[in-house]
């Protein structure tokens, strides 16, 4: 909190409840097997696949906003898992391509409907999933991640060209 103002700060208030998310996330999906980390790959993994994509780690690492190295870690412990497979890119051979094996994809079917009924008790206090207010929310999330934290660099939307990723609408938190 700021000595400058009367309550916590907007950064403070994102970090709680990003923590406060991510705890809630853990403890659902822990009868899976699954943590929020892990939940966050398979269901963009899963929606990559669903629209035609084998990604790299690295694709993954910046459609997540996770470190390289932290997602090739997940990525191993998923694998011994068996629930995703990690093969080398035929084209690039420094790259490993990921996808879900048939159990990865039922676990991660099960994974995000967990994580939506979740977010449909944890959204009410905005009118649940679908409300108005929580695709203002949404959006004012997302003009928030779109800041680049490099002054130098271009912001997520000119990088991209969107403002969000069609692949996984819904299956994240």
């Amino acid at each position: 909190m700021s000595k400058g103002s009367p309550g916590p700060t907007p950064g403070f208030l994102v970090w709680r409840l990003a923590n406060k998310w991510r705890v809630a996330v853990d403890r659902a999906l822990a009868p899976l097997g699954l943590t929020h980390a892990q939940y966050s790959l398979v269901a963009s993994l899963h929606g990559m696949q669903r629209a035609g994509e084998r990604p790299s780690q690295r694709r993954l690492a910046d459609h997540t906003g996770m470190e390289a190295l932290y997602v090739s870690k997940l990525a191993r412990s998923l694998e011994a898992a068996g629930l995703i497979e990690r093969e080398r890119d035929p084209r690039d051979p420094r790259a490993v391509q990921l996808s879900l094996t048939e159990e990865g994809r039922t676990v991660t079917r099960r994974a995000i409907a967990v994580v939506q009924d979740l977010l449909q008790r944890l959204l009410e206090p905005l009118g649940g999933l679908d409300a108005e207010r929580t695709r203002a929310f949404t959006a004012e999330l997302t003009a928030l991640l779109d800041v680049s934290l490099d002054p130098s660099a271009p912001s997520v939307r000119e990088q991209t060209g969107t403002t969000t990723d069609e692949t996984t609408q819904g299956a994240t938190p």
